[in-house]
């Protein structure tokens, strides 16, 4: 497993732990608590499997996002900066 992936899956197992956190019962007094923990249990446990996967989803799609702009400024040719109608260089 490359260091990208690693990274990637830390990131999204350490977001998806802040969000179970979160959404955790306790912050509501135990609200609304079912009466079957052991599904509640359930449903915290898929959730996080979940949410990892969602959050690693992402941030592969967000590198590749960044690795296609990467892509298209090597094509476009350098400029000055400024908008090309204002530009006090001299283009031959």
């Amino acid at each position: 497993m490359s260091t990208q992936r690693i990274i990637r899956l830390s990131i999204a197992v350490v977001a998806s732990g802040a969000s179970l956190a979160l959404s955790w019962p306790y912050w509501r007094d135990f609200g609304y608590w079912a009466e079957s923990r052991s599904m509640w249990i359930a449903y915290f446990i898929v959730g996080f499997i979940l949410a990892v996967y969602v959050f690693y989803a992402f941030l592969d799609s967000l590198r590749t996002l960044f690795e296609h702009d990467a892509l298209e400024r090597e094509k476009t040719p350098a400029t000055c900066g400024c908008g090309e109608s204002d530009c006090k260089e001299d283009v031959a």
